[in-house]
């Protein structure tokens, strides 16, 4: 494969897989024995759910993310389903709700406790019955709160508002009855508005969910689909799949036209599925191979060949499962930009593997770190459900700037111009509570004045190393984030330069005390 010879220049060409020690693993989990193609792994800041095996039907497991080494054989389970459980999904926006579906064609809600479980939990919250055979993928709505979508054996797929009080749903909100064959994969873009889905009958559908149409679906016939993914807003869908010689293979889509792929390329001859993943924040793709114990990570480029081959983790144990964590539990100081959770069934262990960037400098890199999606839903279910689209909530990784699940506020201009006002009044000092709010900025701002009309400053005021006064109003909710916490910086930099001052004022006013009490010893 010529093409992996051609490496591009990239801040992320020498990412590189760190393990994990022994000690920061989870060893003597009973890992599932299913032959079901799925991650059988969910993890969160909190939890770390795993499939595992349980007499008289299914159940998983539930450790805290801090309680590695060696599991109690005797450790609780969550179980409460008649069949095997063959997919599990944490809520997005709550680190403390699951959802789980089983052979026994039943999707179950769970909420687990803010603590070590003492007992087997066996109650759901919610139950779901809806499917006529045994369900095999979950997949929650990425913007909208309590949507929940699953595929069944029964070739549908469901929509499930979760919002109603009912412990029992017989009837989801909408029925998907537009596949031939069991749906292998399903995948939502940035705002939740489509789903591709990759089916056993060697075709991928872009659909709209609420319509209940399909938009776009492949006539590709040399290019067998398993897994499918939307890659972040690229307007792109990268497959995994085999080709007509049985060899795994990967495909590169334009979302707007299916009938042939951009690039495909054949990777081995290994008989595992390929589980993608993308970091919609790096633009970086990692694929995961089932009975192998290698990632390949890609990076995502606009122009061709539009997927750049980086590097490959290697590892002589063979992962039958993988979970990820989300963007806002990564470790910032180490410059882990991606982390995975293999599941070993061999030696009944799951090993913890980051990807990190090589960086000297041990301050937050805020080039490899933008603004990610935050835990906090930009929809209420009834909203989505009415047609009302909107990209996730972002949230900065830069420790100190806020909570971690708490939504970015954008504020109306007559407010942000009252407390501007109201700050000038006061002396230029604005409250600490009103300062750390974000605000919006409009069109019909009034830009600054020019340099000329400024205060002639032996400095240039910068903030973060640009020219607060030249830089240009910006242009996207990036962008005016971004400008909002250098502000931010800013602030807090000036905050203890003024703090300084006071001290030095207060010194100087006490010396001129003494020498007015006592003038003949100066």
């Amino acid at each position: 494969m010529s093409w992996h010879l051609q490496h591009c220049s990239s801040k992320f060409r020498h990412v590189y897989g760190k393990v994990a020690s022994k000690e920061k693993c989870y060893s003597c989990v009973p890992i599932t024995l299913s032959v079901h193609d799925n991650h059988f792994c969910a993890v969160n800041p909190n939890f770390i759910a795993v499939v595992t095996e349980c007499v008289g039907g299914g159940a998983f497991l539930v450790i805290p993310i801090k309680q590695t080494g060696k599991l109690d054989p005797y450790y609780p389970k969550v179980c409460g389903h008649k069949g095997n459980v063959l997919d599990i999904k944490w809520n997005p926006f709550n680190d403390f709700v699951i959802a789980s579906c089983s052979e026994d064609a039943t999707i179950k809600i769970w909420d687990i406790p803010n603590q070590l479980l003492k007992r087997n939990i066996t109650t759901p919250t919610k139950e779901l019955r809806g499917h006529a055979r045994r369900v095999g993928l979950l997949e929650w709505h990425p913007t909208a709160d309590n949507i929940l979508f699953s595929s069944g054996y029964d070739y549908k797929i469901m929509i499930w508002n979760l919002d109603v009080k009912d412990a029992v749903l017989l009837s989801p909100v909408k029925i998907l009855d537009i596949h031939k064959d069991v749906v292998l994969s399903m995948s939502f873009n940035t705002d939740g508005s489509l789903l591709a889905t990759a089916c056993k009958d060697k075709k991928i559908r872009v659909i709209d969910p609420r319509a209940g149409i399909v938009v776009r679906e492949t006539s590709y016939k040399s290019h067998r689909p398993n897994k499918v993914l939307f890659l972040g807003n690229t307007k792109k869908l990268f497959s995994t799949g085999t080709s007509w010689w049985n060899n795994r293979q990967i495909a590169l889509w334009d979302q707007n036209d299916l009938s042939a792929p951009l690039m495909e390329e054949d990777l081995d001859g290994s008989s595992g599925v390929l589980f993608p993943f993308y970091d919609s924040d790096t633009h970086v793709l990692y694929v995961v191979g089932k009975g192998d114990g290698n990632i390949r990570y890609y990076e995502i480029t606009p122009e061709k060949p539009y997927l750049n081959y980086l590097t490959e983790y290697c590892s002589h144990l063979p992962q039958k499962g993988i979970g990820t964590m989300p963007k806002r539990g990564l470790d910032v100081a180490a410059c882990e930009i991606f982390r995975f959770y293999k599941l070993i069934p061999t030696k009944n262990l799951i090993q913890p593997v980051s990807m990190i960037v090589p960086r000297r400098s041990e301050t937050y890199q805020e080039d490899i770190y933008p603004l990610t999606a935050a835990a906090q839903p930009a929809l209420t279910a009834q909203q989505w459900l009415n047609g009302i689209n909107k990209g996730p909530i972002l949230m900065s990784l830069k420790p100190g700037f806020g909570a971690m699940n708490s939504p970015l506020v954008f504020l109306d201009p007559e407010p942000f111009t009252k407390a501007l006002e109201l700050s000038e009044g006061e002396g230029g000092r604005m409250p600490l509570e009103e300062e750390e709010k974000p605000r919006a900025i409009t069109e019909g701002r009034k830009r600054p004045k020019p340099e000329r009309d400024l205060p002639q400053y032996e400095e240039t005021c910068l903030s973060n190393g640009f020219d607060i006064f030249e830089c240009p109003p910006p242009k996207t909710e990036n962008e005016l984030l971004q400008r909002f916490f250098q502000q931010q910086e800013e602030i807090r930099r000036l905050r203890a330069l003024v703090n300084q001052k006071d001290v030095q004022i207060k010194q100087l006013v006490l010396e001129l005390r003494n020498i007015k009490m006592d003038p003949g010893s100066y």
